[in-house]
């Protein structure tokens, strides 16, 4: 399989192409934007696109002159249209796990994945931000009765290896202790096995692990355990300024 660049304006649309992408250009431009054009244009031998119309007009939108493509001159111009819908088909059996998806996307700190897709599926990009909303957005999980240890509801490796390395450096003293504390920002908690773990806890335990947000019960009380403290304090502040 042979990659090879492609001057932009040597290669063409299929004029019948049957699959509408409108609302994915944006956010394939973003990712080729981001990590750069990893997977190639399909063309025939007339430079027809085959596979990869939609990163093609990302490619336009950013301007781009040339391209990697792959030129199937192997096949047959029945096989062609019939690997253009079979391309674009059988993506749409593909499902995500959610659970991983979530363990995965908590771990990406570094990227904007909303700019490629990721959004709440009920969010209106529209809309404007409201950030004192009261809505609650977060995946639910009903206990199964599996019994877990703690050590399997959270992974700590690269929290761990990143406070060895912290502890190896020849930073500050206080920096360090801002380094430690930040380094829990590395932390996966998986939160199915956490909802397990809380189904068999102790109510000390099953309380603590509510006002630590690990498991939320009361959407209306975790608002209220999480800012009522605040307003109080700002309150006070206010009071005496007033007095």
């Amino acid at each position: 399989m042979n990659i090879v660049e492609k001057n932009i304006n040597d290669i063409k649309p299929y004029e019948n192409n049957p699959r509408k992408n409108d609302v994915a250009v944006k956010p394939v431009a973003n990712s080729i934007r981001e990590f750069g054009f990893k997977v190639p244009i399909v063309i025939d031998k007339d430079g027809i696109i085959i596979a990869g119309h939609t990163r093609y007009r990302a490619a336009k939108e950013l301007k781009l002159t040339k391209v990697p493509c792959i030129v199937a001159d192997d096949l047959s111009d029945q096989q062609v249209k019939a690997f253009r819908l079979a391309d674009n088909k059988v993506s749409e059996f593909a499902e995500w796990d959610q659970d991983a998806l979530l363990e995965e996307l908590q771990c990406i700190l570094a990227v904007d994945m909303s700019e490629f897709g990721f959004l709440d599926e009920d969010e209106d990009i529209n809309e404007p931000d409201d950030t004192y909303t009261t809505d609650i957005n977060i995946p639910q999980y009903e206990p199964t009765g599996e019994v877990v240890s703690l050590e399997n509801c959270l992974d700590d490796d690269k929290t761990e290896a990143l406070l060895m390395e912290i502890e190896d450096s020849n930073v500050t003293e206080k920096e360090k202790d801002f380094l430690r504390k930040a380094a829990h920002r590395h932390n996966r908690f998986n939160y199915k096995r956490i909802a397990e773990y809380y189904a068999n806890a102790s109510e000390e335990m099953q309380e603590l692990m509510e006002r630590s947000a690990l498991v939320i019960i009361d959407y209306d009380d975790a608002i209220k355990n999480g800012y009522v403290q605040l307003s109080s304090s700002l309150e006070a502040i206010l009071n005496e300024e007033n007095e």
